[in-house]
């Protein structure tokens, strides 16, 4: 018998290039979904876009500064519309973040064995909870708290908080704080494929905890308060996910040795 050879005329390499853009056809799809989704958002957003800025102006409330040193201002008269139009399109992420998430599985599933797919529902249920879960620590025990001590470093001045800034500065610290406290979520979700364990973590602590006060300098304001409230929860967070990958680990193993076993 012969050996057949491949035809000059076949591409070894065309059902590869074909999966790569049956990807990225899933992908505008899930794209488009997205889109779709925070443009929904937006809509609602924009109704209550002055309540909703208002909420945001809360942290300022509660800060032991004259409030009149809290009032909002703009330099020009684009300003509170600009700010309105971010407002609602922060609204509609936030709004949407649920539906993103499922977006995001829904992309990632065909490359998940049928036992890894059935976790699609805890994933984004505590992917959305701990998302939840920093924004509203930020929200309503950093922010106050870190705008109080800013406030009172006035030196006798008379501060002007810009409407543009303040929205800026309060996503900014809204959004850091809700990827930090997805640290669990990822390292599970890492753990599940394999890709890292409870003993990789263990051995990068030190560098862990610099890691930590480096994000937190980064996406807080210049101050100590801020920054410890930021890298302290990333640091716990850290241990919880040192333990999380070890009950995945241990899960893993302890189902390979009963395979092992039944086989023989």
């Amino acid at each position: 018998m012969t050996e057949e050879t491949p035809s000059m005329d076949e591409n070894p390499y065309e059902e590869a290039r074909m999966t790569i853009l049956d990807h990225l056809r899933e992908l505008r799809v899930r794209v488009i979904y997205v889109f779709i989704a925070v443009f929904v958002g937006f809509i609602i957003s924009w109704i209550f876009r002055e309540q909703l800025f208002d909420f945001l102006q809360r942290p300022l409330a509660h800060t032991s500064v004259d409030t009149e040193l809290t009032q909002m201002h703009h330099k020009d008269l684009s300003e509170p519309f600009v700010v309105m139009l971010k407002t609602s399109i922060f609204g509609g992420v936030f709004l949407a973040s649920p539906f993103i998430l499922a977006q995001l599985w829904l992309f990632i599933a065909p490359a998940l064995y049928p036992d890894e797919k059935k976790f699609a529902f805890p994933f984004i249920f505590f992917a959305t909870f701990f998302f939840v879960a920093g924004a509203s620590f930020c929200f309503f025990l950093v922010m106050p708290y870190g705008f109080d001590f800013l406030l009172k470093f006035t030196d006798g001045s008379t501060p002007e908080l810009m409407m543009k800034e303040y929205l800026s500065l309060v996503t900014k610290l809204l959004l850091g704080f809700g990827f930090v406290f997805e640290l669990p979520v990822i390292t599970a979700f890492l753990a599940k494929m394999g890709i890292i364990t409870h003993v990789h973590l263990i051995r990068f602590w030190r560098y862990a905890i610099v890691i930590a006060f480096i994000v937190a300098a980064m996406l807080t304001p210049p101050d100590v308060i801020t920054q410890t409230m930021m890298a302290g929860p990333l640091i716990l967070l850290y241990t919880i996910s040192i333990g999380v990958a070890y009950v995945i680990s241990k899960g893993k193993s302890e189902r390979k040795e009963s395979k092992l076993q039944s086989e023989l």
